[in-house]
């Protein structure tokens, strides 16, 4: 199970720029070898949602990759191992390390390299905040009356290689009768229903198991009271698992997730499993979530008007995550960026051009808010870190953006199926799919490769030209065809040396609109273009095939880096980055509403006020800027005890008729019912 949160939005948190955050891991063992293969799990877990508590005992089958005397798993510091038995049954020690949430069982006779074993581990803790995650102050794993979740990341279960190691498991999960339970795979049904029986405090409980016997990333466990809706269109099983809250939007969301997984099949083929579980998880913990057969939403993702996009990118990971897997922590990016892509291309499939186009944009900005190090070498950086979110995440899907332009669409598409299908449940590493693209494209791409994983940066294109107005000529040539009345010379310069992309030349005339693909060689390159037409305005990459470092680029970049030092809690450096951003372009509604933000959060409303005023003076990009600025300030003149005011702006608001976010729904709902602060400012 891989865990994608968007990126925070202050008081849009979760909806706007996206961010995945994938594979958490330990950042002191992330870099070393890994020393044994978990190859299957039998586990069996009751959970006691009233008192946030579980037990469980997992037998863990493994195979040594060099000689071992120690085995060693991460397992969640809130869970106690009771007892570690050997594949005879005997008694072994284990040292808890809470450093690193790890448990160490010593081997008394060794184990050769590859040679297997089973350790039976028994285990039990409550699950109840994030004090003891092995992301800190995030919730991987939670038991709770309403809903539970046991989540991958959440090493709820002794794991070993997260991300990386293939496994198989049998999973038998114990609830009160009342309780739903989704994993990965089908429910033991029929012959074998789940069995009731009345648990330690003599309350009628359910066992559900599942089996997965593909090797992948099973491991997540959702359990709860749901509404469930399903499908068997276009040969899928799908069930989605919704609240009764959220049951009236169940329809809209299985007929999108058919749409996309069908869409999804027509690129890369079929995926390793059709059954398919999209479960609305707490709002507590990610914003999604995916494992094999499992798409998870936070509750509020899931909204009026359908979450596509969210939905796509955990759909897509069926193929990218559960079917093709990374082959070490520097190729994450064949997972997350993969995945990334794929809901960009369907947004193009759903909403045209103008639609790639917006998350291009996303995606770009992502991409080089922190392109400090080379995305080859992202294995290095704290997989928590925002650093390598956006490497493997958006630089890794512009990648794909780009060489989809180098290689022509028809070549592209074949490289990602044959991708897909070649590896489907394996691991791969760019050398594979490095050695499919080439392939297709008939070259080498090592140039192509090397300056997008193995160097840092884009270019930032200046574009000189004149325009020449060719001498007398004859109406037409002897063949009847027109000739060029203007010819057009210039340069492209970029401050990068070693840099190498086709790049497209767009030229406006009074007739037609010429395009040529123009090959960008070190810091400056010539061109030169005959039309027919006068032109009348010249562009440079008009459909942001590449990725290049313009000056809108650099001020969303600083907003996205102050996000996310505001999302840490580091209200001053966010306002730092906010300002760095404002020098970048003084008239930015987004910087200006950023800033507004921190001050809203610190309670300094008269500041506050000021800056939403100049975010609706401003620039007006985005435009839900202006909506949500009169919300805002309707909530400062309530907290201040003006009224009437407060009115003025709820009504401005409605009028703007954007209901981005849901804005129109918060302005009526304060426009019947004064705004009250809250006592705790983090709810603010």
């Amino acid at each position: 199970m891989q865990i994608y949160p968007r990126r925070a939005c202050g008081v849009l948190c979760g909806f706007c720029a996206l961010l995945t955050l994938p594979f958490f891991s330990i950042p002191s063992r992330a870099a070393e070898k890994p020393h044994l293969r978990v190859d299957d799990y039998q586990i069996e877990v009751e959970l006691t949602p009233h008192l946030h508590q579980m037990s469980a005992r997992a037998k863990v089958k493994f195979t040594a990759l060099q000689d071992l005397n120690t085995a060693i798993f991460e397992l969640h510091n809130d869970l106690r191992v009771t007892k570690v038995l050997d594949d005879s049954g005997q008694p072994l020690s284990a040292e808890r390390v809470t450093q690193d949430s790890t448990v160490r069982v010593p081997l008394p006779a060794g184990l050769a390299k590859d040679a297997s074993t089973t350790l039976t581990f028994e285990y039990e803790g409550e699950l109840e905040n994030a004090d003891d995650s092995p992301v800190p102050g995030l919730m991987l794993a939670e038991i709770g009356d309403d809903t539970s979740y046991l989540l991958y990341a959440g090493r709820w279960f002794p794991v070993s290689g997260y991300g990386l190691n293939r496994f198989t498991a049998t999973i038998s999960v114990t609830v009160p009768a009342h309780m739903v339970v989704i994993g990965s795979g089908n429910p033991t049904m029929g012959e074998n229903p789940p069995s009731n029986k009345p648990n330690s405090n003599g309350l009628a409980t359910k066992t559900f198991t599942f089996v997965y016997s593909k090797p992948s990333f099973p491991g997540t466990i959702i359990a709860g009271i749901f509404h469930e809706y399903k499908s068997d269109e276009a040969g899928m099983d799908l069930h989605v698992f919704f609240k009764p809250t959220h049951q009236a939007l169940a329809p809209a969301y299985t007929n999108t997730a058919v749409q996309e997984f069908t869409y999804f099949i027509t690129l890369y083929g079929s995926p390793l499993s059709q059954r398919l579980n999209v479960v609305e998880i707490p709002g507590d913990t990610v914003p999604y979530v995916w494992a094999p057969e499992i798409a998870g939403l936070a509750s509020p993702s899931i909204t009026q008007k359908t979450n596509y996009r969210l939905l796509a990118d955990a759909i897509a990971h069926q193929w990218w995550g559960t079917s093709v897997s990374p082959d070490s922590r520097d190729d994450w990016w064949l997972v997350d960026g993969f995945s990334r892509y794929s809901e960009a291309t369907y947004v193009e499939n759903a909403a045209g051009p103008a639609g790639l186009e917006e998350a291009v944009k996303d995606m770009s900005v992502g991409a080089l808010a922190y392109d400090t190090v080379p995305l080859s070498s992202a294995g290095k950086l704290d997989q928590f870190s925002t650093e390598f979110q956006s490497l493997v995440t958006d630089k890794g899907a512009m990648i794909l953006h780009m060489l989809r332009w180098v290689m022509g669409e028809d070549k592209y598409l074949k490289t990602m199926r044959e991708f897909a299908e070649t590896y489907a449940g394996k691991s791969a590493s760019l050398d594979d799919f490095r050695t499919i693209a080439e392939k297709y494209y008939g070259d080498q791409l090592t140039w192509f490769f090397s300056q997008w994983l193995d160097s840092t940066g884009a270019p930032e294109f200046k574009l000189k030209y004149t325009v020449y107005r060719l001498g007398n000529v004859p109406k037409e040539t002897s063949t009847g065809a027109k000739p060029p009345g203007f010819r057009v010379t210039g340069e492209i310069a970029q401050d990068l040396d070693l840099f190498r992309m086709p790049v497209d030349l767009r030229v406006d005339t009074d007739g037609k609109t010429e395009d040529k693909k123009i090959e960008v060689v070190g810091t400056n390159s010539a061109f030169s273009v005959e039309t027919f037409g006068r032109p009348r305005r010249i562009s440079l990459d008009p459909d942001h095939h590449v990725l290049t470092n313009s000056s809108d680029i650099k001020l969303r970049a600083l907003i996205l880096r102050g996000q996310a030092l505001q999302q840490q809690g580091d209200l001053s450096g966010a306002l730092a980055e906010f300002n760095k951003a404002l020098d970048q372009n003084k008239n930015s509604s987004l910087a200006h509403y950023r800033i507004a933000e921190i001050f809203f959060l610190q309670r300094n409303y008269q500041a506050s006020a000021n800056s939403y005023r100049s975010a609706i003076n401003g620039d007006g990009d985005p435009s839900w800027t202006n909506v949500w600025s009169h919300v805002q300030l309707g909530k400062i003149f309530d907290i201040t005890g003006q009224r009437e005011r407060a009115i003025n702006e709820y009504r401005q608001a409605i009028q703007t008729n954007d209901d981005t976010f849901s804005a129109l729904e918060e302005a009526r709902k304060y426009l019947q019912k004064p705004y009250e602060r809250p006592k705790n400012r983090d709810q603010q």
